[in-house]
């Protein structure tokens, strides 16, 4: 990790809602932003994030998510995920979190990532691949 990942660092990203982030078993009238990919659009803003903080050979990986989602996006509609560095503890990196739609809220909570060198990681995936088959 470089010595720029430091608590307070913020960041945003800005995301239409598209078909396949949609739930679709209520009807069309109430396509709305369903809650797995709040999940995953928060992990993913955090994950891109980080990136620039990272050393070669590093990536993160999320370990814990604490997630509410409070209101709805709408098909189409734009949302904005707000995070927020809070924490570093070693490799381990807390985040708090928003998404909005305008002024509305529509998710919020924290989500706790672990920085890993991916050298490591597939070697240690490949191990138990081979031990599995």
């Amino acid at each position: 990790m470089k010595p720029t990942l430091k608590p307070g660092l913020t960041a945003t990203k800005t995301i239409t809602i598209d078909e396949p982030r949609v739930i679709s078993f209520m009807g069309e009238d109430c396509r709305v932003y369903a809650t797995p990919r709040t999940i995953s659009d928060l992990e993913y803003t955090c994950r891109d994030f980080l990136l620039a903080h990272l050393d070669p050979g590093e990536d993160s990986v999320g370990t814990k998510v604490n997630w509410e989602h409070v209101g709805p996006a709408l098909l189409g509609e734009k949302v904005t995920v707000s995070i927020k560095l809070i924490q570093v503890e070693g490799r381990r990196l807390t985040f708090e979190a928003t998404i909005d739609a305008g002024s509305d809220a529509v998710a919020r909570g924290t989500h706790e990532r672990f920085v890993v060198d991916v050298q490591k990681v597939r070697e240690r995936l490949l191990k138990r691949k081979a031990r599995a088959g």
